[in-house]
């Protein structure tokens, strides 16, 4: 049995492939040339002379007599006439290769018109024998023949050419002739620019999904013809790439602003609605340019350039462009970097925390600490969590990394006891993990681990986590706040919550957001001074709503001692920021509590 799938389907087709050119061949010779033997004879004769043609053709034997000895046995077999010799000639000239679905390899063909020359010689030295008048017929015939199996072989290539280099749906040129043309743009033009812009249609899966794979394609020939129709007649190349992916080029372009032209161009014209088999269909499309100078190798980056800011384009809410910019593409290449780095720095211990202190507001004491997330990256140094947790989010990185610091966490705050009982400490928990099944358990698992009382840790999710309190969050706060956890908002004020949620949610507290301690600052001008009451005023109604509903509520971003003397006045219970300390290792925060503990006597 053969090692490789497939093998004997092809096998299979191109037998039936040779058996039905050997048909057509015999049904040839006979309308050309009638010698007295049976249908199945003819068919078995040239069968065999269609084995050894296309043998000759495939492995290009070096035997240079066997084209010879294909003609020499024709006429052996009664088809010596010219006309036999033409049908022959103009058969397999046109349609051996297109039958037996090889491809339009120029080697190929160079090698059938040498067969067919062989044959033919073997042909004319064999009719020879028989009568030289006939000799010189055949030769005649021959070479009509040779000319018209070489013509026809030209419009064969012609045909596979253009099947290769353009897109059958739409007409358009395709990726293969896209990529020759930009590459010869580059190869010409060595001190010249150019630009692509890269389109895509925003959400055409569902075009495809509601009206059907037909009103698709109409709908991409549409696409096709109004993209065409705003090419510049310098020369401009609009080809379609995939799908509903097309593609513009430019060459000779000034600056990158011609190319945002052009854009600008492709999105209006794909703006008005489109009208297939009775339907209004309304497209939007994205799209990505680049555009500069042409240099060695510049061509493939020019294109890969055009598809990132596509899918920038595509990132930032579609229906708009973007251009290449290559301190966003740096950027995005380091996030990439740090991205797949994380998981091996996990298992290396490479992730640790941070401690911010969290002050009770009416007496100054320490009440609690914030762990923050740090990585001890190789190459760059400390990096805090705004670099890392949001690639940790988008990969699931954060359920394991958040499991592991949570652990941290609990073992340094539960050995903080023996300083000051009661210290807690906070967490932040993302959406990911709050939608894990059992995360709960994974709490109670590490509180028993570390010995920290349920009460002393505090978790911090986001207002987003809690917009709407059904399914996998919901069940993971009840069993959170079953276990005795403490659980606040973190960030409030700046998000989405939902404040009938606010009454039916197992919270402890509110972390009101650093821009709520801040003095406001209005972006509509004198007009809405006009308001009554003050910033204070304001932050008093926020503070009372969090005690009227039994919340503590810890301001952040306290950076001075007025903000800090004004959220006491409002009747805030904790503060957190800079003016009460920035996150710190954990040896920083047991220093200050030894240090509250044993203060250094004055003298």
């Amino acid at each position: 049995m053969s090692d490789r799938p497939g093998t004997h389907g092809d096998d299979d087709r191109r037998r039936q492939d040779v058996e039905e050119f050997a048909r057509v061949w015999a049904t040839a010779l006979h309308r050309a040339h009638y010698v007295p033997i049976s249908a199945e004879e003819r068919h078995r004769i040239v069968r065999r002379l269609t084995d050894r043609l296309v043998a000759d053709l495939l492995t290009g034997a070096a035997d240079p007599g066997g084209g010879q000895r294909i003609g020499a046995d024709l006429v052996a077999a009664g088809f010596g006439s010219p006309e036999a010799l033409g049908r022959t000639i103009a058969i397999i000239g046109s349609r051996l290769l297109t039958d037996l679905r090889m491809p339009a390899d120029p080697t190929l063909t160079a090698r059938l018109s040498g067969l067919l020359a062989e044959l033919s010689i073997g042909f004319a030295s064999a009719a020879h024998d028989r009568s030289l008048q006939a000799q010189d017929l055949v030769r005649l015939a021959a070479l009509a023949a040779h000319s018209r199996a070489e013509e026809a072989l030209r419009v064969s290539e012609a045909r596979f050419r253009r099947f290769a280099t353009h897109d059958q749906l739409t007409g358009l040129p395709n990726l293969t002739l896209f990529a020759e043309r930009l590459a010869s743009v580059a190869a010409g033009t060595p001190v010249g620019r150019a630009g692509v812009c890269c389109l895509d249609i925003d959400d055409f899966a569902a075009v495809n999904d509601v009206l059907g794979h037909e009103v698709g394609d109409l709908l991409l020939r549409d696409v096709a013809g109004r993209l065409g129709a705003i090419a510049d007649r310098r020369g401009d190349l609009v080809a379609r790439l995939d799908s509903d992916r097309f593609a513009i080029l430019v060459a000779g372009t000034t600056c990158a602003e011609d190319m945002n032209k052009i854009a600008d161009r492709a999105l209006a014209a794909l703006a008005p609605p489109f009208h297939v088999a009775g339907t209004e269909v309304p497209l939007t499309a994205s799209a990505g340019v680049a555009e500069g100078p042409l240099q060695d190798g510049s061509a493939a980056s020019l294109m890969r350039a055009s598809e990132i800011a596509l899918h920038w384009a595509k990132a930032d809410g579609k229906a708009t462009w973007r251009q290449f910019d290559r301190d966003r593409s740096d950027a995005d290449a380091e996030r990439y970097r740090l991205s797949a780095a994380m998981p091996a720095a996990l298992r290396r211990g490479e992730f640790t925390l941070a401690y911010q202190p969290i002050a009770d507001l009416r007496s100054g004491r320490l009440a609690g600490v914030e762990a923050l997330a740090r990585w001890h990256h190789p190459r760059l140094g400390l990096l805090s969590a705004a670099r890392f947790i949001e690639l940790a989010e988008r990969t699931g990185l954060v359920v394991p990394l958040g499991n592991h610091l949570l652990g941290q966490a609990c073992r340094q705050a539960s050995r903080w006891q023996r300083r000051q009982p009661g210290l807690y400490v906070s967490v932040n928990v993302s959406v990911r993990q709050l939608q894990q099944g059992g995360m709960a358990g994974t709490v109670s698992q590490v509180l028993d681990r570390t010995g920290l009382p349920p009460d002393l840790l505090q978790l911090e999710v986001t207002e987003q986590a809690v917009i709407e309190l059904s399914g996998a969050v919901a069940d993971t706060l009840s069993a959170l706040m079953t276990l005795g956890v403490r659980i606040v908002i973190d960030d409030f004020g700046v998000g989405y919550a939902n404040l009938a949620n606010l009454r039916a949610l197992p919270l402890h507290g509110l972390k009101l957001d650093a821009s709520l301690t801040r003095a406001s600052t209005s972006a509509f001008g004198p007009a809405a001074t006009s308001r009554p009451g003050t910033d204070d005023d304001f932050l008093t109604t926020v503070v009372s709503l969090g005690h009227k509903l039994g919340l503590t509520v810890t301001a952040e971003g306290i950076e001075t001692a007025e903000q800090a003397h004004r959220l006491t006045a409002t009747g805030c219970d904790n503060g957190q920021g800079w003016y009460f300390g920035r996150p710190v290792p954990p040896g920083e925060i047991t220093a200050r509590l030894v240090a509250r503990n044993h203060p250094t006597p004055t003298t």
